[in-house]
Order: structure tokens, then sequence, then C-alpha cells
């Protein structure tokens, strides 16, 4: 069978090549997130194994668990739910610490890793410009990290649950007001919306700063996140006996008034009052949110001109 004159295995194959501009950015972006998951295990390792840890201290409890739920049940009101609710609260604060500590060193050294592992002159091969990268990494404490985590607490909660509800009809005691105590769904979205707000939407100027020291430290990029802020601190008390920075400081990591709860109350209390009208139109919120761009733009520009170190 006669072909075409110009149909030569050269042509053929130049066809079937994809042309790095019919790649497009959210598809860049995709493969750079996938890339973020593949090279830092610890962002669904930790989770894991909080939950984990979550779960086989529950496990221990159940030794006693019946005649505790006894005594439980004979309490009334916030009490009982309180008693019942512990366990639960504790596992959402183990997971909820665990994405804090993640989240923070994951950004202060995943900029400076991939240029002290020389990772960096194999990336920067690809038609992967640096503003997807950075914006991949930043995605990591602001999107994939807090939303596997709550999903990673739902489920350690929801097995814990089942465990104590069989434990619970072995025993010939009430499953169903264990239920209605536990309200599972709506812990779960108060914690969503807590991680969101305060640590993630409220806290976003931090984990800008630690991707802007990431990109710009040769080396000790921990110490030099912390040494400038505490430096200021401390002059700030020294020279004027004032604390308004270090106030600062504690406001973007504990949410400000959005993370204030009631003494003995966690964030997935049923009682939680949400604010959310009041916490977007903060001037400040939106102030951090220009701060932590400005952050990013910095890191961006820097990790154009670093070296492999």
């Amino acid at each position: 069978m006669n072909t075409p004159a110009n149909s030569t295995p050269e042509a053929y194959s130049a066809s079937k090549v994809i042309a790095p501009a019919a790649i497009s950015g959210a598809q860049r972006l995709y493969w750079s997130l996938r890339r973020e998951l593949w090279e830092s295990s610890p962002i669904y390792i930790a989770p894991l194994a909080a939950g984990g840890v979550a779960i086989a201290g529950f496990l221990l409890t159940l030794i006693h668990f019946p005649e505790r739920m006894r005594a439980v049940f004979a309490l009334g009101g916030a009490k009982q739910r309180d008693a019942i609710l512990q366990p639960y609260d504790a596992a959402a604060a183990l997971l909820m610490g665990t994405f804090l500590l993640v989240a923070l060193f994951y950004c202060v050294e995943t900029l400076q890793r991939e240029r002290r592992d020389r990772s960096i002159l194999f990336w920067k091969s690809l038609p992967v410009s640096d503003l997807t990268t950075v914006v991949a990494k930043a995605s990591i404490p602001f999107l994939v990290l807090p939303l596997f985590s709550c999903a990673v607490a739902f489920v350690t909660q929801f097995l814990m649950l089942l465990v104590s509800s069989a434990v619970l009809a072995a025993s010939g005691l009430s499953v169903a007001n264990y239920w209605v105590q536990v309200s599972l769904f709506q812990a779960s979205l108060l914690l969503l919306y807590h991680v969101m707000t305060v640590h993630v939407l409220g806290s976003a100027p931090i984990y800008g700063w630690l991707l802007l020291v990431s990109a710009w430290a040769r080396r000790a990029a921990f110490l030099w996140a912390v040494l400038p802020p505490l430096a200021i601190g401390i002059l700030e008390k020294l020279l004027f006996n004032t604390s308004y920075f270090a106030a600062f400081l504690g406001r973007l990591f504990t949410g400000g008034t959005e993370g204030s709860y009631a003494p003995g109350t966690m964030p997935m209390d049923p009682g939680t009052h949400l604010t959310p009208t009041r916490f977007l139109s903060a001037p400040g919120l939106w102030i951090g949110f220009a701060v932590t761009a400005a952050f990013l733009a910095a890191a961006v520009r820097l990790r154009r001109h670093r070296e492999p170190i």
C-alpha cells in the first residue's frame, strides 16, 4: 500500500508529541500537586498515624467503657454530653495539632529542600513555571492538608463511634442516646470551619512567611524563620516595654476572636456560635491576605534566581 510522501516515521512521531503549550495551566498545577504528594509523604502519613494513635488509645479505654457509660448516663444535660464527647474532642485535637506541625515544617523546608538535593535542576527543565510550583506548594497547607486532616478526623471518630456502639449494645445500654449526644456530622463541620478559618485563612501570613524563608535561606531555614520575629518582639519589649508584636503573632496563631471559645469547650461543641460574616469582613484578614500574596510573590522571584545549594 502506498503512503503519502510526507508520512515518514519522523513526521508520525512528531505528530504524536504534545507540545508544552498544549498543556493547560490547570494540568501543570495538578501534576505539580501530585509531585508534592509524591515527594512529601508526611502530608498524608502523619495524619493517618495520628488517627491510628487516637483509635488505639480509645480501644484501651473500652475495658471499663460500659461501667463508665452507666455513670455518664446518670448525669444530666451538658455534663453527660461533655463526658461522652471527651474522647472525640481529644482525637480531633490530636489531628489539629498534627496538621499544624506538618504544615509549618513543610512550608519552612519545601523550597529549600529542592535546592539542597539539587532536584530543582530537573524540575526547572520541565515546562512548569516558578509561579505554578510555588502555588502548588502553597496549596498543601492552605487546602490539601487541612481537608485531608479533617477527613481523617471524621473517619477516626466514626470508627470510634462504631466500636463504642458495639460495646454498648453488647452490654445492654442505650446506643440511641449515645449517638444523639455525639452528633458526629455536626462536629465534623464545626471542626472543618474552625480549621479553615482559624488555622488556614487567619494564619495565612505565617505560611507565606515560611515559604519565603524557605526560598531564601541556604541552610537553617527554621532558625531564619523564627529569629527575626523573636528579635522584633524582644527589641519592642526592651525599647518600649510593650508587647504589641507578640500579641499580633498570637492572634495569627489562635485566630483572634474567631478562635475564642467559652472555657472548657472545644470548637466542635454543638453550642459553638459561628460568625463567618464578621470573620470575612474583618480588615485584618484582608490585610493578612495582601501580606501573604506579597510573601508568595517574593518566594516566586527568589526561586526563579536561586541556585542549588
